[in-house]
């Protein structure tokens, strides 16, 4: 829904094989190297079976010199070498070209999505793009490294024996094909239903992993609140699932399966009557009758193979589409450079809309934030609060309508320039598994201990942070684990303290602290946002009743503004939540 560039239609219905070739990048010469190598190991491949045609034909003439046969012998232990080396080769380089374009695949997908409007990829599950970057792009290794040099050979040694085969004698040639066919047929059973089994396979194993990551992220809030059995109940309906999936379309196969790995190595089964019946009635020789044998026991092999990796071919397309899904997504619509600088920290809305996914949930929102302001958002849950909020921190961009910093379109500034303007703080934010000290630094990545620790007791946070078990030192843990929410709370707004962005955006980032905590970070924030425009959402009016502004959105649409005393007095929405707050409060106090 917003406004990002559009990715062409034939861009998005660019075939396999162009994608592989634009991922190969230079490594293509590898992968031409190997198909090379892959031809010359069929040659050599191919070559014993002439060679055992002439010791036949030795035999059946009555020759006796050892000689011969010795140089027969020979050239089938030399080309057999050549062939196994051949094939060494090939997939030496093809493996050596696909590890490096998987590589390459993940870097694409992963500096894509740092182009990536954040809401896309806030909206997707953790699981289902690790499932994608690492298990997906994983199992494509199959398809390049193996199907380009062997399904090559395995489809040029067949054709090539089966030409040889027919000029021997094209009716047993013929009749060599006979079981291979029925076993075609079989194996063309596999197919029905394809699609159907293999997207729910798919389907469940993004499920699993979504889950399984939700489990053990929640495993805390589950035990803490009995939910163990309800949790692992949704884990084990989607592991079973899974494997339901992959049972029920092996079960669709087994019988097409395992008929067509019966019948299509058997080409034996029709050349052996049909040979005997040819060499009877004297339209064929024996000499070729046996050669005719030795071919058709060489066919079967290898095409067996090329039909068990067309199963690698359609999956690869598949996964292929799902990385690409996220490669053709639209980018931010922002410049490379910035086409011009915010004259000053002011923020204007004009007109906005926004929706997601084609139901629009921001109608025509206009407001106009001074700089060096403190501003709050407020109104009933689910209204467009937090997506404004969002879209000044170009999560998205708009749909239709204006964002502007400084009096400038922020679709006029340099995406890396924009960042470094806004500093973003909501509920739930994330830590790295690092120290409490480097947590706060990426705010400032050259920021000194002492400018980290400073900022710490600006922020309200340095006693806690000096209780722990190794001070500023003390590993967070996966996604600040380690931690209490309030805690985790209280770094990430220090790490945003210490980025010192002119606009700094707090998107309900008190909500995990106790009232007296939340005081102290109130009051850390006053004396921090000196010269700078603060946003705020807050359900605790009583935090944001000294604001220079508060906007009430309601409905996705801006329903009143002014300071706390005139929406008193002027709307009726922010008064009945005033009340309404002062009243739960006032309960809350009572019980305590």
């Amino acid at each position: 829904m917003s406004s990002t560039n559009t990715t062409s239609t034939k861009e998005k219905k660019r075939s396999m094989v162009s994608w592989v070739l634009e991922w190969a990048g230079d490594r293509k010469k590898y992968f031409v190297i190997s198909l090379i190598l892959a031809v010359i190991h069929v040659v050599f491949r191919v070559m014993p079976f002439f060679m055992i045609g002439g010791i036949v034909n030795l035999f059946l003439d009555g020759n006796r010199q050892m000689e011969a046969y010795l140089k027969y012998v020979g050239l089938i232990v030399v080309a057999y070498f050549l062939s196994e080396l051949m094939h060494s080769l090939s997939t030496r380089m093809s493996h050596r070209a696909t590890f490096a374009t998987l590589a390459g695949i993940r870097r694409q997908a992963y500096e894509k999505l740092a182009k990536l409007p954040l809401g896309y990829v806030k909206s997707r599950s953790s699981g289902a793009i690790k499932t994608i970057l690492v298990e997906r792009v994983d199992s494509m290794e199959t398809l390049m490294a193996h199907v380009v040099p062997e399904f090559t050979s395995n489809i040029l040694a067949p054709v090539i024996i089966m030409v040889y085969f027919f000029t021997i004698d094209y009716r047993m040639a013929l009749a060599s094909l006979i079981p291979f066919g029925v076993g075609l047929f079989f194996a063309m059973g596999m197919s029905i239903g394809y699609g159907k089994y293999y997207n729910r396979v798919l389907t469940a194993d993004k499920n699993l992993d979504a889950v399984s990551v939700e489990y053990i992220d929640g495993i805390e809030v589950i035990k803490a609140f009995s939910k163990t059995k309800a949790s692992y109940e949704k884990f084990k309906v989607a592991a079973a699932e899974a494997a339901n999936s992959c049972i029920d379309w092996m079960k669709h196969c087994i019988f097409y399966q395992t008929s067509a790995m019966v019948i299509m190595p058997f080409m034996l089964v029709a050349v052996l009557p049909f040979g005997g019946m040819f060499v009877a009635n004297g339209t064929l020789g024996t000499a070729d009758f046996v050669t005719c044998v030795i071919c058709s026991l060489s066919v079967a092999g290898p095409l067996v193979t090329v039909a068990s990796y067309i199963d690698d071919i359609d999956q690869a397309s598949r996964i292929i589409a799902d990385v690409t899904q996220i490669l053709t997504q639209p980018e931010l619509d922002r410049p490379e450079v910035s086409k011009s600088s915010p004259r000053d920290n002011s923020v204007s809305l004009k007109d906005v809309r926004f929706g997601y996914d084609e139901q629009e949930v921001l109608h025509g929102i206009t407001m106009d934030i001074k700089p060096g302001t403190v501003n709050a958002l407020v109104g009933p849950s689910g209204t467009g609060k937090s997506t404004v909020a969002k879209l000044i921190a170009s999560f998205w961009d708009v749909s239709s309508g204006s964002i502007e910093i400084g009096g400038v379109n922020i679709k006029d500034i340099a995406l890396r320039d924009y960042n470094q303007k806004i500093a973003y703080v909501a509920q739930d934010n994330f830590l790295f598994n690092t120290s409490v000290r480097e947590n706060i630094r990426q705010g400032k990545p050259d920021a000194t201990d002492e400018e980290v620790e400073e900022i710490a007791k600006k922020s309200g946070c340095y006693e806690f942070i000096m209780s722990l078990e190794k001070g500023f030192d003390t590993i967070a843990g996966g996604a600040g684990g380690h931690l209490s929410g309030g805690e985790r709370q209280r770094i990430s707004i220090a790490r945003a303290m210490l980025k010192d962005a002119p606009i700094i955006i707090l998107d309900e980032a008190t909500a995990y602290t106790d009232p007296e905590n939340e005081a102290i970070i109130q009051s850390s924030i006053a004396k921090l946002i000196a010269g700078k425009t603060l946003i705020v959402i807050a359900h605790r009016l009583s935090t944001i009743k000294d604001a220079d502004q508060i906007f009430v959105i309601n409905d996705g649409k801006l329903n009143a503004q002014g300071t706390h005393g005139e929406l008193l007095e002027n709307c009726p929405l922010y008064k009945d939540m005033w009340e309404a707050h002062i009243q739960a409060r006032d309960t809350k106090e009572v019980l305590a």
